[in-house]
């Protein structure tokens, strides 16, 4: 049964420049440059350039601009009729026409170079397609992780094709011989095994380095070097040239082809800039972060123009008045929210270098004060989620290198003098240890929290592991060499 009633409730709603702010803080320097562009091309009353106080400039300035200016009142208003936009748009192509446009190519992915040597194979059609299924089953490593016998039940069930494991096992090995070497194999084993293949120089090494990863993979992965040379009746020598030719080669074949889309190894772009003028520090947005944006003097005249009209508006007037308002309301909220975000930037990251000066000083890790995101909201007023979303993703330039405000802050650790220190420190003394370590002997994780605790520092062994994961330190038994 339905039932109508009122009721009160108390919502807590973002406005519109609450959300284009959150969303700004969130952004690098990088996006921000694209997300400026995208407002410039969407919104006709938004222009680059310093803002301008149209009341003092004269009029060679207004001459100026009025010529270069590509929208008019007149040309807005050309047409008096209250035609839809809808038909002034004309498609004038049939749909047995060829509609030919000029592609933009940002080069060839991984997948598409191995369909492209695919097309070079002669092989039946069936086969093609098998061979294409099986390519689209690579995953971007190069490797295909997935049973073959999967692969026969989704072509079985998804496009209707029946197959057996023995001709996807054929399709596979006409892959694997693509490039680059070591692609479609199904697990590292086989797949520095097709690469060590491909070398044909005979040497000694090299077919050593094949009977390692054919006969004694498991001893090789684990670094139980002492058994391989008893195995193999082998010297250390030997070994070292064999393991030479194993390291040269790539455990991601996948990974060494650069797609043109992929923007993970795109340079960082500061978003700060610190100076230290003789122990004076002094911090500035980088430029990028503080593009000049203005309202456009057409847009303003053309508001004021409609607004001082005596005589009755019609529909169109209205309509106009209506867009040109939206528009500069916009272009004023996008101006405002921009400030906004260099105001919140610039007062956090002061507060930062405040909280921190002893380190921004030297660069000296060692003397990182522990900090949590709470801390810096506390000196600023502002609000942890604003904290957390202006350290998301920024980097700031110093004279020691080009960090990531994430790495300002960690949590705190107590030495044994009751002195409070940062993680950051820890694991500093950690990365020192393991690089200084006899690599015939490297140090275990209890050997380490021994090092770390005669230096004052109370840490568990567990703590020391997870520290060196986080580092990505492997384990002592991965660091061994010969």
């Amino acid at each position: 049964m339905l039932k109508q009633r009122l009721q009160h409730k108390l919502l807590q709603k973002l406005s519109p420049q609450q959300i284009q702010l959150i969303k700004l803080l969130e952004i690098p320097t990088m996006q921000l440059n694209q997300r400026v562009k995208k407002e410039l091309e969407e919104n006709p009353a938004l222009e680059e350039g310093a803002e301008v106080d149209f009341d003092n400039q004269n009029e060679d300035e207004i001459k100026e601009e009025k010529e270069q200016d590509e929208f008019s009142i007149e040309d807005y208003l050309a047409d008096e009729d209250d035609t839809p936009s809808y038909k002034l748009r004309a498609s004038n192509y049939s749909k047995d026409e060829e509609r030919k446009e000029v592609p933009f190519s940002l080069g060839s992915t991984f997948h598409e170079s191995l369909i492209a040597q695919l097309g070079l194979r002669v092989i039946s059609d069936f086969n093609r397609k098998l061979a294409e299924y099986i390519i689209g089953n690579i995953d971007d490593d190069g490797y295909l992780r997935r049973d073959l016998e999967a692969i026969v039940d989704d072509l079985a069930f998804t496009l209707n094709i029946d197959t057996t494991e023995e001709q996807l096992k054929e399709i596979l090995a006409i892959i694997q011989d693509f490039d680059p070497p070591g692609v479609g194999a199904v697990d590292l084993q086989q797949c520095l095994l097709i690469q060590i293949k491909r070398k044909r120089n005979g040497s000694s090494s090299v077919k050593l380095a094949t009977e390692i990863l054919q006969d004694h993979f498991t001893e090789f992965a684990r670094k139980h070097y002492d058994k391989i040379i008893g195995r193999l009746n082998i010297t250390e020598d030997d070994l070292k040239d064999a393991l030479d030719e194993i390291l040269r080669l790539n455990p991601k074949p996948g990974g060494s082809y650069s797609d043109p889309r992929d923007q993970t190894n795109r340079p960082i772009i500061p978003d700060f800039v610190l100076e230290n003028y003789d122990g004076e520090l002094e911090l500035s947005l980088n430029e990028r972060n503080v593009p000049d944006l203005r309202l456009s003097k057409a847009y303003n005249d053309m508001l004021e123009q409609f607004g001082n009209k005596k005589a009755k508006k019609n529909k169109q007037d209205r309509e106009t008045i209506t867009f040109v308002r939206q528009k500069l309301d916009s272009a004023k909220w996008f101006i405002d929210a921009i400030r906004q975000r260099q105001l919140t930037l610039l007062l956090t990251m002061e507060a930062i270098i405040e909280y921190q000066g002893e380190y921004f000083q030297e660069g000296d890790e060692k003397k990182l004060k522990p900090m949590i995101l709470k801390d810096i909201a506390d000196v600023t007023n502002l609000d942890i989620s604003t904290i957390s979303r202006v350290a998301n993703s920024k980097y700031i330039q110093t004279d020691f290198g080009i960090l990531s405000l994430k790495s300002f802050f960690s949590e705190a650790m107590q030495t044994t003098s009751g002195e409070e220190v940062s993680a950051r420190e820890v694991k500093s003394i950690l990365e020192d240890a393991v690089g200084g370590e006899d690599k015939q002997k490297p140090l275990t994780d209890e050997k380490l929290t021994k090092i770390l605790q005669e230096k004052g520092y109370m840490i568990a062994r567990r703590t020391v592991a997870k520290y060196r994961e986080q580092l990505d330190i492997p384990v002592a038994r991965l660091r061994k060499e010969l």
